[in-house]
């Protein structure tokens, strides 16, 4: 305030509503990243590669010469704790024009969504907070409706359940495009003269404040206070917003565009014409509205949904005109681009904002004291006591929320819309579904090279050590994306953590960004977009940090890309990568309320070299089904292997580390697979000195049995089904 004090001294006047609240909007910690772009800077901007083709509203990326794809994951958690289908569904609908307004088609969406248990004691839930079973649906619904009805799949996701996010649910969506080359359009004007071209729906009061609202803390009074910042969505009337748009983009009718979301018009007019080096002039008064009688302040900062800004040459706005009315899309001309790097605003003939807009789009950058987390202090281990059999503690982890069978959610979206997912969420034999690791798009007709889609997060290792945690998460992205075939090639972030202006959150922020930073640059995986959510608390406390990434990887050949499930009786079935005694933040460990504070490193010689080792095997043919390791380990990987194949497996893991048995079992090391080899091909599997592979045993029988000199583990596949498969259609009943 006291920068926007003196800068209008400067100037020798008080500034007006609007211009107040249009700062308010573009310096808002939503907007501007202030307290987060230092560390950006430092350890994630920089990655870079040649096929880095943008970094606008979504990152592009190349795909192949005469095609690029467009990838962003945002978040829309305060919305949805207050409204869960309405915010939800609002966040597809946003992270679909992100996309849109650098040319691309969308083509797939991915939900990481992360909620308190859903059999959480009501009396215990802080007042004014929603129970989680009742934003678990609503989000769900939300996210299903909108995506469905715009005719877009939902391939990739993941539902994590902890009582951190009781105060404080985290909704993350994500959306991946594919355009032409010659189609990739800039968020920016082409220079002065160009006409700003307002498309598709009505501005109105919902959404005023949704960036400022963002950036607070939920409290007791959020409910009725802020109910007024959620978004209203219509995805009937996205679904020919797309098609306009992309014909008129076809047709070359487009300079630029940028997608009216955080801030609405109060930011997208400014940054659209400053990164074309301009300003630019608009009349509020030609705004199309919801209902009459709004403020020009309120149409200003209005983030109503379903709305795009173009930039359009003056010759050819009768023609983009005349596009979006055979679409029955609303469009009109609301202003023009000035050679000076400045907003003016009009409202009924009289001037209401004058801001240069250097001053109005920097915004400040803060660094604000950061310090170790004070639940980073010393805290021995406790490991549980060794068992002679392990039966039940995998039935137990099999059917625990965070691993259990997603399938109650997969099956709400329509993951096969379109045409093109060659490997899709769930798989496995008929009738025996298990999870994948990743799925594949194929978004060129007419050709076999396909792209990889997967999601990754581990809440609970970065909320003990997030610099490892950081690594784990991108490993983890790198793992499920080979698990298919896939070489990855960039990311996506969404980082979602508590309050800024306290230092130990900060922290934690600084750290998990460092460690995914370090690994992503020595991979070479570039992150040509993100979002950063700040204020994730309540009253009750902070969130678990909670990095959530949409990776993008290239596959070669879609015909041989591999699923999770087990095939065939007779093949062989080894573990590619090394396990540690790194029990930190494990399934196996919350299970058995047992603690330590060793998280899994990562080792990045080994994680490429594993990579090439699974990869390498899946183009030769070696490699015939693969599956990631990670929440709950070895064993329950071999059981989810077993539940989708619908087939037993003999395991001798007696020739891996000497470790504990259940360490052996249970330890979620990074940089890890299990893969199934083809019957007399099992040499053509590559070898790196650089990982470890070792044989375990063969696909057999109707049961899971593991052994290390002596029985650990021996289940009936369909008894790992039944606990695999039931748990959230139970909770949600």
């Amino acid at each position: 305030m006291q920068r926007v004090r003196d800068h209008f001294r400067e100037r020798g006047r008080n500034p007006t509503d609007v211009e107040l609240q249009s700062i308010g909007q573009a310096w808002s910690e939503h907007c501007c990243y202030k307290s987060s772009k230092v560390f950006l800077k430092e350890y994630v901007f920089g990655i870079n590669t040649k096929q880095v083709i943008d970094r606008g509203d979504a990152g592009v990326m190349e795909f192949d010469k005469d095609h690029a794809y467009a990838l962003r994951i945002e978040s829309h958690n305060h919305p949805s704790a207050v409204e869960p289908y309405g915010g939800a569904a609002t966040g597809i609908g946003g992270i679909i024009r992100d996309v849109l307004c650098m040319g691309a088609q969308p083509i797939a969406l991915v939900d990481p969504l992360f909620f308190g248990p859903l059999d959480y004691p009501p009396e215990k839930v802080p007042r004014g907070i929603k129970h989680p079973k009742y934003l678990f649906g609503g989000i769900v619904a939300g996210i299903r409706d909108y995506g469905n009805r715009v005719g877009l799949p939902t391939v990739s996701g993941g539902v994590w359940f902890d009582e951190s996010y009781v105060g404080n649910c985290l909704v993350n969506v994500g959306c991946v495009g594919i355009a032409d080359k010659k189609n990739i359009r800039r968020n920016a004007v082409k220079g002065p003269g160009d006409v700003l071209v307002l498309v598709g729906g009505r501005t109105g009061r919902d959404g005023i404040h949704g960036v400022t609202f963002a950036s607070a803390v939920l409290t007791k009074e959020t409910e009725t206070e802020s109910r007024g910042a959620v978004q209203l969505g219509d995805p009937i009337m996205k679904e020919p917003v797309i098609h306009a748009l992309l014909d008129a983009n076809e047709r070359g009718l487009v300079n630029g565009m940028k997608d009216l979301g955080g801030g609405g018009l109060s930011c997208v007019v400014g940054e659209i014409a400053l990164a074309g080096g301009c300003g630019a002039e608009v009349d509020l008064g030609k705004v199309p509205l919801k209902e009459e009688g709004l403020a020009p302040w309120e149409i200003w900062v209005s983030e109503s949904q379903e709305r795009m800004m173009l930039a359009v040459s003056p010759r050819n706005v009768d023609e983009v005109l005349h596009v979006f009315k055979l679409w029955d899309v609303p469009a009109t001309p609301v202003g023009k681009v000035i050679p000076e790097k400045s907003v003016r605003l009009y409202f009924q003939g009289e001037k209401v904002f004058d801001v240069e807009l250097e001053f109005l789009t920097a915004g400040p950058v803060y660094c604000r004291p950061c310090s170790v987390a004070r639940t980073s202090g010393k805290k021995g281990d406790k490991a549980p006591k060794p068992k002679d059999r392990y039966d039940r503690e995998l039935l137990k982890l099999l059917a625990t929320p965070n691993i259990c069978n997603k399938d109650y959610v997969i099956r709400q979206y329509d993951h096969e819309v379109r045409g093109n997912t060659v490997i899709k969420p769930l798989q496995g034999k008929l009738g025996h579904w298990s999870h994948g690791d990743a799925a594949v798009l194929k978004p060129v007709e007419d050709s076999f090279r396909g792209l990889a889609i997967a999601t990754a997060s581990n809440p609970f290792a970065v909320g003990i050590d997030p610099y490892r945690g950081g690594k784990t998460c991108v490993d983890e992205m790198c793992r499920n994306l080979a698990a298919v075939g896939a070489r990855p090639h960039s990311f996506t972030n969404c980082l979602n953590f508590g309050n800024p202006e306290k230092p130990d959150r900060l922290w934690l922020f600084r750290e998990a960004v460092r460690g995914m930073g370090e690994v992503a640059k020595s991979l070479g995986v570039p992150t040509p977009s993100g979002n950063v959510s700040f204020y994730n608390e309540a009253p009750s406390g902070a969130v678990l940090p909670t990095p959530a990434i949409l990776g993008c990887g290239i596959v070669r050949d879609i015909r041989k890309c591999v699923t999770s499930d087990l095939k065939r009786e007779g093949n062989t079935v080894a573990i590619v990568g090394a396990t540690a005694p790194e029990m930190g933040a494990s399934a196996y460990y919350r299970l058995t309320k047992s603690h330590s504070r060793r998280v899994p490193d990562v080792d990045i010689q080994a994680l490429r070299a594993g990579m090439d080792v699974v990869i390498g095997g899946i183009e030769r043919g070696a490699v015939v089904a693969c599956h990631d390791i990670s929440d709950g380990g070895l064993a329950v990987a071999l059981a989810e292997m077993c539940v989708g194949g619908d087939v037993g497996l003999e395991a001798d893991i007696s020739k891996m580390e000497k470790l504990r048995s259940d360490v052996r079992l249970f330890s979620e090391s990074n940089s890890r697979w299990v893969v199934e080899l083809r019957k007399g091909k099992e040499k053509q599997l590559p070898k790196d000195r650089k990982t470890k592979v070792v044989r375990l045993g063969t696909v057999c029988g109707s049961s899971l049995k593991i052994s290390a000199n002596k029985v650990l583990v021996d289940v009936e596949v369909a008894k790992l089904a039944d606990s695999f498969n039931s748990t959230l259609w139970r909770l949600m009943g």
